[in-house]
């Protein structure tokens, strides 16, 4: 089964920005209309937890950064429902196993490093590891970052105050600008219990990567019905002229139930370059949903390679805008939903001014009958981006009969002055494929096999670090040859 559809033209959206929210006295006061107490629930229990915290992280300045998130996201949440099917985001995403679950924030982790298995980073990587939303010290190496570049919580952050030159003077300027997104973007505002920053100044190259390892500790056993959530955040801030590689992977223990819920916000400065690689291995009884929004100035360039492979439900919210002119913006992603899973893409690219590049390359594999695949693709070309080069294909490979899967390409034009394309495929694998290599005396099963694996490795391929890619394929490789209707 499979869905396409051409949204209308829309109007020019207006350059973002900054909404500085004051405080408000009593964060949990239902609003007017507000119809969802289970959503009023959560709020409360969110705040009762971080409250409960010994950290600081419970008692904020009045306008510092995560103060900022937390009091906009109490004002939103309460007046947002939760996203039922009949909501046009959620139309192909059913969430009401989160819903009906026993939902609580998982605790803090302990310090030890021996109750946790975690696999060690590259020795060559700088690495930072969170649990449950809770930055590991103990677990991190940052040891040889260059002079000026800071990764670490947003407590720790050196010269402190109103110092125009401050790191936190200039994570709360633009930390507020993100004012995007829905009721789980909300709900990881209220609940975050830290805010980790990577911050590169300007003219900086970042030889090796950040890798950011999200590791989620706590789980359920499935019977219980208990969802433990935890709500991961990150800033990152790349300066005019400056270059960096940010390294996302999430794990957690495959035969458990949890909700991982992060945010990742990104401003990139003029001319600056920030290459980003996702993984996601969750639980196949975990749900995830993530947020990743990005803020281009002129002349910048953003990458993203994502490799999706875990969750029962696992949703990234893309929102990506290009705030000046000869911007480039380059995703290419793959979702395997090889069990009963969910994998859904839901992207938007705005480009606002002239000379605006991008390409978006999607990917996605289903080999369940129960299993399903989304993805909504908005890339908006308004009135002053005259001369962009836009370019949109998404592919899919359904490999059971009532697999699933829901293409929703999105090309909005307004300039009249562009060269944009966008095309969707999707198919079984072809007989002519698998007489080739019968023909040559390969088996079927390795024949698909290995049609399979090289159609997603057109994005493995783009990793750009090359451990982090040999494990990707040593891991697929593993998926594919435990899958039966590859066999």
């Amino acid at each position: 089964m499979a869905g396409l559809s051409f949204t209308p033209l829309a109007t020019p959206m207006s350059k973002l920005k900054p909404i500085c929210r004051s405080p408000i006295q009593s964060s949990l006061t239902p609003q007017f209309g507000f119809s969802d107490p289970l959503v009023l629930q959560l709020a409360e229990t969110l705040e009762d937890s971080l409250a409960s915290l010994s950290s600081s992280s419970s008692s904020l300045p009045q306008f510092s950064p995560l103060q900022k998130i937390r009091d906009a996201s109490s004002e939103t949440i309460l007046s947002t429902p939760w996203p039922s099917l009949k909501d046009e985001p959620f139309r192909f995403t059913d969430t009401s196993f989160i819903r009906n679950s026993d939902i609580y924030p998982a605790s803090k982790p302990p310090q030890s490093v021996e109750t946790l298995k975690i696999a060690p980073s590259d020795a060559q990587f700088h690495s930072l590891t969170i649990v449950d939303g809770h930055i590991m010290d103990s677990l991190s190496n940052l040891q040889s970052l260059p002079d000026g570049v800071y990764v670490g919580s947003l407590f720790n952050v050196p010269n402190p105050g109103n110092d125009e030159n401050s790191i936190s003077k200039k994570v709360s300027e633009l930390f507020c600008e993100f004012d995007w997104g829905d009721l789980f973007w909300s709900i990881n505002g209220l609940g975050t219990p830290d805010l980790a920053v990577i911050y590169v100044p300007a003219g900086c190259r970042v030889a090796e990567p950040i890798h950011l390892k999200y590791y989620a500790a706590e789980g359920s056993d499935e019977p219980s019905g208990k969802l433990p959530l935890s709500n991961p955040r990150v800033f990152v801030l790349v300066e005019k002229g400056g270059e960096v590689g940010v390294i996302e992977e999430f794990c957690g223990d495959g035969s458990r139930c949890y909700w991982a819920n992060p945010v990742l916000d990104v401003v990139i400065g003029e001319g600056a370059r920030l290459r980003h690689s996702y993984v996601q291995n969750q639980s196949s009884l975990a749900a995830h949903i993530k947020w990743t929004s990005v803020r281009q100035e002129s002349a910048s360039t953003y990458q993203l390679v994502e490799i999706s492979t875990g969750g029962r439900l696992s949703r990234h919210n893309l929102h990506i805008q290009q705030l000046g002119p000869d911007t480039g913006t380059e995703l290419s992603t793959l979702h395997l939903s090889l069990g009963k899973q969910n994998q859904d893409l839901h992207s938007r690219l705005v480009l606002d001014h002239p000379r605006g590049y991008s390409r978006q390359l999607h990917k996605c594999i289903v080999a369940h009958s129960e299993g399903q695949a989304v993805f909504d693709g908005n890339v908006q070309v308004n009135r002053y981006a005259q001369q962009t080069d836009a370019g949109q294909l998404t592919r899919s490979l359904l490999l059971e009969p009532r697999a699933t899967v829901n293409v929703k390409p999105n090309l909005q034009i307004i300039a009249d002055d562009v060269k944009c394309s966008h095309g969707a495929a999707i198919s079984d694998l072809e007989e002519s494929q698998l007489f080739y290599f019968q023909a040559r005396g390969i088996d079927l099963e390795t024949a698909r096999k290995a049609i399979v694996f090289s159609f997603g490795a057109e994005v493995i391929s783009q990793l750009p670090y090359p451990s982090i890619r040999k494990k990707i394929e040593a891991h697929i490789k593993g998926l594919l040859d435990q899958d039966k209707a590859i066999l």
